[in-house]
């Protein structure tokens, strides 16, 4: 029996050659075996959809759709001008989530602003919503009768709403920015939180002013989260599907991701996937562009050692017009979208406060006075079902993204001297990062929507929304995978591997428990981004798999308002619920709590 080899971290590679050594570490070492095995699956997972998509444009058919996209007849409305589409509300999302996330974040960390936890704790809010909550909550208030059917609240209470305010790009890049903005928050909070307080007071013993302060030494310090946060909103504006099709569609304003969706369900499939192509070209050129920038510019680590306590710049005059604004923004974000939802989902009037209330939307039996005789979404089979079906893809989505990314995270933290195989596992778990959820669920349509070999086709199956979900979580789980294992020390395992315990044994009786806090947390995270997500699934689901997201998009697109607002409710009450259990589980450090 080999015994197994447990490297050290900082262990020099085999000696020999180095192709020799690596050949025989992958036949010898268990580690480097799972490795292999994991980089096996994630192949499957992420390479081969990808292939598969660009393959089936290279047929005949699909290259007669690529020169249909490009410089056919229709090309400008086809591509051009939902690519300009695009761009604008990625560029509005990143401009807008970096403006009120960075403000906030430099409010909340730097400044004596009262009310600072609260403040910061409803700025994380936003991000735990599903993007179409906000987009519904929006369209619930300024609704007009630009495309007929019911107004909205302001609208039925007599006040005139402007089309660009109800319907559009202002609307879309809005809902996004209150959506993103989260993420520009946390990542400049938890920068800011590392400026070295007694070099700012220094600077301030010198006469510095708080400008100067704030431009030499803060900002340096959290550009690169700034840039991260705009790049990760423009990434996730430019893919979105639901703002833009709740916002935008009911007057014909296309982006690459409804465009896309359209072109799949109305049978032009090729079409689609060219379009899925450029998608992912243009989040992932700039995504990537941005990583390099970011990791170019090593000239941003300024400063060095160990910071004393922050000294809080005094807001004087403004400290209270600056909170009130903070506290609006927040509640306008994160307590309001959800407050509207449900009110107006008692409303018996859609979208009328003034019409009276009733409990039919959430459990009434059926009743031709009301929605054409549905039930409430608490008597409905289909819709209880959807909640049913939602929930065991978020768990079982949970379940084998977590495996993944605990294997991903024990190879990359215990694997010493085997490069290639770390270095492709962080490739691959990143890989799925840089696509849009709709533009990989194409991808996973183009490659198990046949029969492949002896394997039947898996569309509308729930066994491709497992597989499709693990494969666009997997960046998050293999990040919550290596921060936890990363936490163990090798000694433990150093201790067990002597008393001969192999890797099953050790994973099983030493990994697993010690970790177990943080695989939870990132399982816990998984569970929400598929729970509330709209834009991978609306591709792969049918009729007889019924999901909680697609639904609500079917009755608002259907004009059942209350319906949707109620089921979107539900999610809500799902993510938030998972959310809150995830931040108690990995104890997340809150920088705006570490001051004051």
């Amino acid at each position: 029996m080999t015994a197994p080899t447990l490297a050290p971290p900082g262990a020099p590679p085999p000696p020999g050659p180095p192709a020799a050594g690596l050949l025989r570490r992958l036949v010898t070492d268990p580690v480097a075996r799972l490795g292999t095995l994991v980089a096996a699956v994630l192949t499957v997972l992420v390479v081969v959809p990808m292939v598969g998509l660009v393959a089936s444009t290279l047929r005949p058919t699909g290259r007669e759709a690529w020169s249909d996209v490009l410089t056919g007849r229709l090309a400008g409305s086809l591509l051009w001008e939902p690519l300009g589409n695009s761009l604008l509300i990625g560029t509005a999302t990143a401009a807008g989530s970096v403006l009120l996330g960075g403000g906030l974040a430099w409010l909340v960390v730097m400044t004596d602003v009262p009310f600072r936890r609260t403040i910061g704790l409803l700025a994380t809010v936003p991000f735990a919503l599903p993007s179409f909550a906000l987009a519904l909550a929006w369209e619930t208030v300024f609704r007009n009768d630009l495309v007929g059917g019911r107004v909205g609240v302001l609208a039925d209470l007599g006040v005139a709403v402007p089309d660009w305010l109800a319907w559009g790009p202002v609307p879309v890049a809005a809902t996004l920015v209150a959506h993103y903005f989260s993420l520009s928050f946390l990542l400049a909070a938890a920068a800011l939180a590392t400026v070295n307080g007694e070099l700012m007071e220094a600077a301030a013993m010198t006469g510095a002013g708080r400008l100067r302060i704030a431009r030499s030494i803060a900002l340096p310090v959290v550009a690169p989260a700034l840039l991260s946060g705009g790049l990760l909103a423009f990434a996730e504006g430019v893919g979105n599907f639901a703002s833009p099709a709740l916002l935008g569609l009911p007057v014909r304003f296309h982006t690459l991701s409804t465009r896309l969706h359209g072109a799949v369900v109305t049978g032009q499939v090729e079409r689609g996937y060219v379009l899925s192509i450029v998608l992912v070209a243009v989040a992932a050129t700039i995504l990537l562009a941005g990583n390099r920038v970011v990791g170019g510019r090593r000239s941003y680590a300024t400063i060095g050692g160990k910071g004393g306590r922050r000294t809080l710049v005094g807001l004087g005059p403004w400290r209270v017009p600056l909170t009130a604004a903070a506290v609006g923004l927040c509640l306008a974000t994160s307590v309001l979208p959800g407050l509207v939802l449900l009110a107006t989902s008692f409303a018996r009037r859609t979208n009328s406060f003034t019409g009276g209330f009733t409990l039919h939307f959430w459990t009434g039996a059926s009743d031709p006075a009301f929605a054409q005789g549905q039930r409430g979404v608490l008597r409905d089979p289909q819709i209880v079902e959807a909640v049913l079906t939602t929930v065991g893809l978020g768990l079982a989505v949970a379940l084998a993204a977590t495996v993944l990314g605990t294997a991903v995270g024990y190879v990359g933290v215990r694997l010493r001297g085997a490069r290639p195989v770390t270095g492709a596992l962080a490739l691959l778990s990143y890989l799925p990062f840089l696509v849009p959820g709709i533009a990989l669920g194409a991808a996973f349509i183009a490659q198990f929507g046949r029969p492949v070999g002896p394997l039947p086709a898996l569309y509308g199956t729930f066994a491709l929304l497992v597989i499709a979900g693990t494969a666009y979580t997997l960046p998050f789980a293999a990040q919550a995978g290596r921060s936890a294992v990363g936490q163990i020390s090798p000694d433990v395992e150093e201790a067990a591997v002597m008393a001969g315990a192999g890797l099953a044994r050790r994973g099983a009786r030493i990994v697993v428990p010690l970790a177990a806090r943080g695989l939870l947390a990132g399982a816990a995270l998984v569970f929400v981004n598929i729970v509330r997500d709209l834009s991978l699934v609306v591709l792969l689901v049918t009729p007889a798999l019924p999901l909680l997201s697609v639904l609500t998009y079917r009755y608002a697109a259907e004009g059942f308002a209350q319906f949707a607002n109620a089921i979107t409710v539900i999610i809500v009450v799902l993510s938030v619920g998972a959310t809150v259990l995830a931040r108690r589980l990995e104890r997340t450090a809150r920088p705006w709590e570490e001051t004051g």
